[in-house]
């Protein structure tokens, strides 16, 4: 895709820090690109190679106020984080069990209600957000 393209498609998303810069023209172009990487799925890495940009999460979907997110640089096994301003945990892809983290039986409830339908949505969202380096790799049923 021509990167101009790819910047008018990234406009007012909270990826547009993914578009090349050599085609920010305009004040108002920074400013959006600034204000993504402040606001955005991702932070500021320093490495022996300089500064670099890093998506540090994906949002899936908010059930109930509860957001359900995946991050790209994990562990195993494939899982989701599900959080709130009382929730915090992680729940494994393959089966809805709780890793770790508080939730109420009730909120727990909700979630595997829900996960029985996005369950293939999930498994995309995690192959999709792998990076080539990651050690945990794509899901895989087991058979």
């Amino acid at each position: 895709m021509d990167k101009n393209r790819l910047k008018e498609v990234l406009r007012h998303s909270r990826m547009f820090f993914l578009v090349d810069r050599d085609v920010l023209a305009t004040p108002d172009d920074w400013a959006e690109y600034l204000d993504s990487i402040l606001h955005g799925n991702c932070y500021i890495a320093e490495t022996d190679r300089g500064l670099i940009l890093v998506e540090q999460r994906r949002l899936v979907d908010t059930v109930r106020g509860i957001k359900i997110e995946i991050f790209p640089l994990e562990h195993t096994p494939p899982h989701f984080h599900v959080k709130s301003a009382k929730i915090d945990a992680s729940f494994r892809i393959v089966d809805c069990t709780r890793l770790n983290g508080s939730i109420s039986h009730k909120d727990e409830l909700v979630i595997r209600y829900w996960w029985q339908y996005a369950k293939p949505y999930l498994i995309g969202i995690w192959n999709e957000t792998r990076p080539t380096d990651c050690i945990v790799g794509e899901y895989q049923e087991s058979t």
